[in-house]
């Protein structure tokens, strides 16, 4: 079971360690692969070290790394079917959904490919003459990338492709419940032939593997998508070595619909903010506000639709929802719901597990809205992750900025209304990292990603997510040297 991958080389974990990964549809046992430990993940970081410190890597012309990732792209882009069906069968998610994925990771590696010898230093205006100043950006060194279990490798190419771009070494650690695309991708990278040492696959559990990357010395940077209590764990482990962080750590996102919008196209863009992948998005619009003149209208349809939502076999394309990721995932989302009533919310749609006996092995829980929300609410204030709609009313534009920014989060949220002019000035006053105007979710390799608050440090994407992977070192050159005659003279 070589399901490692360290200095170019595929590996059993070194004590025999394996894990079963279960398809959430039906909780079949889909594969078992390797569970590493920390031995594992030490020989891994050694070896990114080595690659980094002795090797060419870091040192190769930006054109020559952006080829690498070209062919990557192109490896993924004709396994992209492959691809799809392992996302669909370690996530249960919809095969539309994983098809998708597939398409944005293959621009994403593009992209920073496309970016990996663009920049070629910066020459600055000294103000002593005979003085050349520059300004170049290098590799960081060895990174350690923890991604999540929800977007498995989508996620993961937002890291590994702007490191391997910069000229960095890498060690990636996917989420232990769905590691299998992450396994397929680093099989292509093999055949395209990135250097020993260079990319390197380390699986396991986040309190073994993850917890060596984050305190490890050898290790330069950390980069940790997931959840907040883990997130702050990560950074007081880096804190030690005083190691490069960036981190991704979730969102309570707003949606915030005004009188003036168009009612019928905001409805369906609610639906999809917030039940896309069975709500299990760091960035999904879980928190509905709607001006309280159309609220009750307004809620009325968003119920009706979410009545109607078709949960099944993500492989089936009449599915419009797949399961959740695990029982025991599905068990935290409907202690959040039963907090929200015993709290005083107003269940008025799901709130429980589907009653077809077709779908009763999967972690599946119906599509759910609940009103009567006030602020102070756990259900307001805590990341639920699942497919869960509260609704807040709001009285004017000064009460929907409140509403929107009381939370620790920050990381997007949507506006909805005909008045342009209103959406910009509501959108300047949101502290989030993204902001949508009558839209809900794009996103594209070319625009940063990350979060204000307890959302994060750092961001993904971009130019700023290239960036995240690189030093700045400024080079100054006396062109004409003289004896100071400062001293002893």
């Amino acid at each position: 079971m070589e399901d490692l991958y360290i200095d170019g080389v595929w590996q059993a974990a070194k004590a025999g360690g394996t894990r079963d990964i279960i398809d959430p549809l039906d909780a079949r046992v889909v594969r078992t692969v390797a569970e590493a430990d920390r031995e594992d993940a030490r020989e891994a970081i050694a070896a990114a070290r080595r690659a980094f410190d002795t090797g060419d890597w870091p040192w190769l012309p930006g054109a020559e790394r952006g080829r690498m990732l070209h062919r990557l792209a192109d490896a993924i882009e004709r396994d992209r079917e492959n691809l799809a069906a392992i996302e669909t069968d370690d996530t249960g998610k919809t095969l539309v959904e994983s098809r998708m994925d597939m398409d944005d990771i293959a621009g994403v590696v593009r992209y920073y490919a496309g970016l990996a010898d663009k920049d070629a230093g910066e020459v600055v205006d000294a103000p002593i003459p005979g003085l050349r100043s520059v300004v170049v950006r290098e590799p960081v060194g060895v990174c350690g990338q923890i991604s999540p279990w929800n977007y498995p490798l989508l996620q993961a190419s937002w890291k590994f492709a702007p490191a391997l771009a910069a000229g960095n070494t890498i060690v990636v650690k996917p989420a232990e419940l769905t590691p299998l695309s992450t396994i397929r991708v680093f099989e292509l990278m093999d055949g395209v032939g990135f250097p020993a040492g260079v990319a390197n696959l380390v699986l396991g559990a986040g309190a073994a593997v993850g917890a060596e990357l984050s305190e490890n010395d050898d290790v330069d940077l950390i980069s940790f998508t997931g959840g907040i209590e883990t997130g702050q764990r990560v950074m007081r482990a880096a804190a030690g070595s005083v190691k490069n962080i960036a981190l991704e750590l979730g969102g309570k996102n707003p949606n915030i619909v005004f009188a003036d919008a168009d009612l019928d196209v905001a409805v369906d863009y609610a639906l999809l903010a917030v039940f896309l992948h069975a709500g299990q998005v760091c960035s999904a619009g879980a928190r509905l506000l709607v001006e309280a003149s159309i609220h009750d209208e307004f809620v009325a349809a968003v119920v009706e639709r979410t009545r109607r939502i078709r949960l099944g076999d993500g492989r089936d394309p009449a599915t419009e929802s797949g399961p959740l990721i695990s029982a025991e995932h599905r068990d935290k989302v409907e202690a959040h719901v039963a907090r929200a009533l015993e709290d005083g919310a107003t269940l008025r749609c799901g709130g429980k597990r589907p009653d077809d006996p077709a779908l009763a092995d999967g972690f599946f829980y119906e599509p759910t809205v609940i009103t009567d929300c006030r602020p102070d609410m756990r259900i307001i204030q805590q990341e639920v992750f699942g497919p869960v709609l509260t609704v807040e009313p709001f009285a004017d534009e000064r009460d929907a900025v409140a509403l929107a920014n009381g939370t620790e989060y920050g990381l997007a949220g949507g506006i909805w209304t005909t008045d342009l002019v209103k959406a910009e000035r509501v959108a300047a006053r949101l502290r989030l990292g993204t902001v949508w105007i009558n839209d809900f979710h794009p996103y594209f390799p070319q625009a940063p990603w990350g979060g204000y608050k307890r959302s994060g440090i750092g961001r993904e994407l971009g130019r700023p997510g290239l960036e995240e992977y690189q030093e700045t070192k400024h080079i100054a050159t006396n062109l004409a040297p003289k004896a100071s005659g400062w001293f002893g003279t």
